[in-house]
């Protein structure tokens, strides 16, 4: 779980620029080990309606962070180099512009030299350019997919890359030596919930060589659900029934009740356990083994220490 308010095992965090430590709004479902979050842009060029970010970032295109890659040199002198950084938990590493600043890739190259573990979490195939240094490092990737369904995915995800390219992503890494997993995440009724297509997605994701799945429905806050509603005016009155009148409020995000949530995530679990893969869901609730078998649900587990690893 979260450990609320740091404490010196995060080291020196007052004096922190760029490096955080992630930190999910307090939240007492959060069930991440400690961890650091570095998001080398600003905005995101994704543009994914359903994304919570932009209620405390704005929603803009993603924009490179002044003086990025020397304020990393001097955080990295006050983190707790035992812990993992993840890139990005709010803004995508990989937005379009990375394909020419680089940024993200000389970030991973600063990181790389400090010996220091790297989770990165993108939607973006652009991650399979940076595969070399991943495999030289100790580094996982977790890959959102949240449908096959590339019209859907338009919709959802307008300035992501086609599912199709996430999926080959998966296999390339995979063939290079670098441990994947998925995000399936969120879940949305009567969007992307049949249980043929996601048991078709997580086998597909299987087959493409992910080892961990975690997933979570879609949470409603004020201004990703005006643009869900805006994109699927039909499922206007049954999101508002759902969610504003018989869910509960959590953290300020309307969550389904609690049941609905079991049978939507259901599908990938079921999936996921049948065919060998750690799974776990995101800020449910849901920590029994029947929903969380994995030893994180992040997919900080997946990265494979090098048998020379020392903190410099």
């Amino acid at each position: 779980m979260f450990l609320g308010k740091p404490t010196n095992i995060y080291g020196a965090y007052r004096r922190l620029r760029v490096i955080r430590i992630f930190d999910p709004w307090r939240s007492s479902l959060c069930t991440c080990r400690p961890k650091y979050s570095l998001q080398p842009y600003t905005g995101c060029s994704h543009f994914c309606l359903y994304c919570y970010a932009t209620a405390y970032i704005g929603q803009g295109p993603s924009r490179p962070k002044r003086d990025l890659l020397r304020n990393v040199r001097h955080d990295i002198g006050f983190i707790n180099k035992e812990l993992v950084i993840e890139m990005s938990s709010s803004s995508d590493p990989y937005p379009p512009l990375e394909s020419w600043t680089l940024l993200t890739r000389k970030v991973l190259e600063i990181l790389k030299e400090k010996n220091i573990r790297v989770l990165i979490t993108t939607k973006s195939d652009l991650v399979t350019r940076d595969a070399d240094l991943l495999a030289e490092m100790n580094s996982a990737v977790m890959i959102t997919i949240t449908t096959l369904d590339e019209n859907l995915a338009n919709i959802l995800e307008p300035g992501a890359p086609p599912p199709s390219r996430r999926v080959d992503a998966i296999s390339y890494l995979r063939e290079k030596g670098v441990p994947v997993g998925v995000r399936i995440d969120p879940i949305i009724p009567r969007l992307n919930d049949n249980p043929r297509d996601i048991e078709r997605l997580v086998k597909t994701i299987a087959d493409a060589g992910a080892i961990h799945i975690v997933t979570s429905t879609y949470k409603a806050r004020p201004d990703n659900f005006k643009r869900m509603i805006n994109a699927f005016p039909s499922l206007k009155n049954y999101w508002e029934r759902i969610y504003l009148r018989e869910g509960i409020k959590i953290h300020g995000y309307h969550y389904l009740p609690l049941e609905l949530r079991r049978r939507l995530l259901k599908p990938v679990i079921d999936t996921a356990r049948k065919l060998g893969l750690t799974y776990a869901t995101c800020r449910e609730g849901l920590v029994s083994k029947e929903f969380f078998n994995a030893p994180s649900c992040d997919g900080i587990h997946l990265i494979k220490e090098s048998r020379d690893h020392r903190v410099p």
